[in-house]
């Protein structure tokens, strides 16, 4: 039932012993696949066993299933841009897809947007601390850590620490805070995030509450969720056990002090725009967004852009032949374009050559349209979204302008 939680694992001893957390998650792909509960699974693997470069795969033989396991911190995986660009409308089979909170917030909206629908998906959610970039984890390893990064086997962030564990089983240990204001640590979005267990999706997984490594604490969230559980426990494909208040409170206790992290951070990034004057934020943002180079990168990273005619593209009439649009506009139409139905991501920063912030201004505008339209992207599959398309006659470049003046 909806609510039900458990501490499973895998019954399968290689399972158990290769994957994180006793393989339950591992377990439920490969009994979802035999048992036809699914067609596929779309899920992430290291490519070539590198850690730092993991790689979307979709996966129909269930010996395959176990080529995922384990958590790749240092590869943030585009999975909701995967699934819209190469299955959406046409890949009508059922799909199990491994996600992040963010990855299921965007497969939700982007259901809300009938572009893909949830009853062809089951979402197996994980629960995430954060991610890291590829480049700085490695970085962070060999310079505050003291260790090759190949050495590496797993990360975990837990009472406000990063641990990593290496090839030999000695485990390191840094202050996740301190590491965070050197400029190491997790990407900037994450940072921010205060969603770390994904009840939005059919079953939430993680570490947090579990009694032993060898567990996994599985809060069930839908119908579907808990047909899976049932039906793999009933076929032994994996053990459980029901937790104590006690493994409940610790799991309640670690997201909280997840979100606390997180809502200080979004103190800390906020507090020189909250310093300035509505004119010296404008000017900020705008000096920013002169830099664009139009690349269209922020805009094909984002798993939320849907439109199948975008109308900056030079063929949309919106700025005629031959000429080129003023450096600002194209960022400026985005954001607002986007800034209703954000996930928080940070795909469109990560994607952008000049290094704008903008997943920045994303999430600080989200925070003041949120509470208008008492609407939070993603969380709800049932909520309505705001309305996130207007024509060149609703709304000007000086209205866009207006509103940020005004909002950032």
């Amino acid at each position: 039932m909806n609510g039900d939680m458990y501490l499973a694992w895998a019954s399968n001893e290689e399972n158990r012993n290769k994957a994180d957390c006793g393989g339950a998650v591992t377990a439920l792909l490969k009994f979802a696949l035999e048992s036809g509960l699914v067609d596929a699974v779309l899920a992430i693997k290291a490519r070539d066993g590198d850690r730092y470069d993991g790689i979307p795969v979709l996966i129909t033989d269930p010996e395959e299933i176990k080529d995922t396991a384990g958590v790749l911190h240092s590869s943030s995986i585009n999975i909701p841009r995967y699934l819209k660009e190469y299955m959406a409308g046409v890949y009508n089979r059922k799909l199990a897809v491994v996600c992040k909170p963010c990855d299921a917030r965007a497969i939700i909206e982007l259901t809300k947007r009938d572009v893909m629908h949830l009853e062809n998906l089951l979402l197996i959610g994980l629960n995430c601390t954060g991610t890291f970039s590829p480049v700085t984890a490695k970085e962070m390893f060999k310079e505050k850590f003291g260790v090759n990064p190949s050495d590496v086997i797993k990360e975990e962030i837990e009472d406000g620490k990063l641990k990593i564990r290496l090839k030999d089983e000695t485990e390191v240990e840094r202050d996740l805070k301190v590491l965070e204001e050197e400029g190491y640590g997790r990407r900037e979005n994450c940072r921010r995030c205060e969603i770390k267990i994904p009840t939005m999706t059919d079953i939430a997984c993680g570490r947090w509450g579990n009694t032993d490594e060898k567990m996994t604490f599985i809060e069930v969230c839908s119908d579907k969720g808990s047909n899976l559980i049932e039906s793999a426990i009933e076929a032994g494909s994996i053990k459980v056990e029901k937790p104590n208040s006690e493994a409940i409170e610790t799991r309640r206790k670690q997201d909280a002090l997840a979100i606390k992290l997180a809502q200080e951070w979004q103190e800390k990034d906020f507090a020189p725009f909250k310093a300035m004057s509505a004119d010296e934020r404008f000017n900020y943002w705008f000096s920013q967004f002169s830099q664009c180079i139009k690349c269209f990168g922020c805009r094909d990273a984002c798993p939320i852009c849907f439109c199948e005619h975008c109308m900056l593209e030079a063929d949309r009439g919106y700025v005629s032949g031959g000429e080129i649009p003023p450096n600002p506009l194209w960022p400026m139409v985005r954001v607002v374009h986007v800034m209703d139905s954000c996930i928080n991501c940070g795909q469109c920063q990560d994607a952008c050559p000049m290094e704008l912030p903008l997943a920045k201004l994303i999430f600080m505008l989200n925070k003041e349209v949120a509470p208008r339209f008492d609407y939070e992207p993603g969380i709800n599959v049932e909520s309505r979204a705001p309305s996130a398309t207007v024509t060149d006659t609703e709304l000007t470049i000086e209205d866009v302008a207006l509103f940020l003046k005004k909002s950032v």
